[in-house]
């Protein structure tokens, strides 16, 4: 009892807070660079850029859409919008695993205590936490990717003209009362610019953050039972339950990802308007039908597996080199 008391007070500490997020950081990184030129791939297909639309929909139209990116722009083209994705990732994934631990502590102090609900709302709680910390960057990082020369006379776009774009983006709505009383409110506070789909990751977080890490608590409780002699963790093992538990979330949670991307780039492809829940849901739908909150999922899994699994490996092996 003493021991777990001990062990409990030790995880609260600075110390141990500051190694976990390090950790976490890192690992989310060196995730993110690995699969980064999919993720501009995606995130072209999903915010339905009209250069890339005629490749969406299969996994050979991923590699074209590459394979043309890379023609027109060379690798800058590949990792564009990256530099703002490590300045984003690094504090998003550092404070999530840093949250996890933390909520997983409290929530867990025990092994007899780990339920799978539990593991679900742990995850949830950590990926809304980080994500409220670092959105805004999110945001640059989507409209750095979604740029093409067609959209844009400039090849590429910097951070700090982003910045300025979304800044003075102006967003009109209908004439009702409350649509002028919105309208108000964002002309007097511009920083709500920056959270444009900011209600959609925070309710897509929760079922992508919370089966990630229900899936990731849960397989390793089943392959790798603790105080084993004989089953202890490796890498590989880490990749592999990590690739599953990246699958499983990233089905989960896709349809809410294609609607905060269409939210998110609303600036770009509707800067007469402020792009709500309802109109973007029913815009989607109307295109594609259901299909389209699947667009680029293919892409998705081709990306989140691998990423999915590295993060978590470099996580746990960024936690056993700093001793946490």
């Amino acid at each position: 009892m003493s021991s777990d008391v001990s062990s409990s007070q030790d995880k609260q500490s600075l110390h141990y807070i500051i190694r976990s997020g390090l950790a976490g950081g890192v690992a989310g990184c060196v995730a993110k660079t690995v699969v980064a030129p999919l993720d501009r791939v995606k995130i072209l297909f999903q915010s339905s850029n009209p250069d890339f639309q005629k490749y969406a929909g299969t996994w050979s139209g991923a590699f074209r859409a590459g394979n043309e990116i890379y023609k027109s722009s060379g690798v800058r083209g590949l990792l564009q919008g990256h530099s703002v994705t490590l300045l984003r990732v690094f504090p998003y994934a550092a404070i999530k695993f840093m949250a996890y631990d933390q909520v997983h502590n409290m929530l867990m102090p025990s092994k007899q205590q780990e339920t799978n609900l539990r593991r679900f709302c742990a995850g949830a709680i950590s990926g809304m936490t980080s994500v409220c910390f670092t959105y805004p960057l999110e945001v640059f990082r989507v409209r750095l990717a979604f740029r093409t020369k067609s959209l844009n006379s400039s090849e590429r776009t910097s951070l700090l003209q982003a910045l300025h774009q979304i800044y003075h983006e102006q967003a009109s709505v209908p004439q009702s009362h409350e649509a002028v009383a919105r309208k108000q409110i964002f002309e007097q506070f511009p920083i709500l610019k920056f959270y444009r789909g900011f209600t959609a990751t925070i309710v897509g977080m929760v079922p992508y953050a919370g089966v990630s890490f229900l899936s990731w608590g849960y397989l390793r409780s089943c392959f790798i039972p603790s105080k084993s002699e004989y089953k202890k963790p490796t890498p590989i093992a880490d990749l592999t339950i990590g690739a599953v538990s990246g699958a499983l979330a990233q089905t989960a949670s896709y349809p809410f990802e294609v609607i905060r991307r269409r939210m998110q780039v609303g600036g770009i492809t509707r800067p007469d308007r402020w792009l709500r829940w309802g109109e973007t849901v029913r815009a989607i739908w109307q295109a594609n039908g259901w299909r389209g909150f699947y667009v680029g999922l293919s892409i998705g899994y081709l990306k989140v597996v691998p990423m999915t699994a590295v993060s978590f490996a470099v996580w746990q092996g960024g936690k056993r080199v700093l001793g946490v």
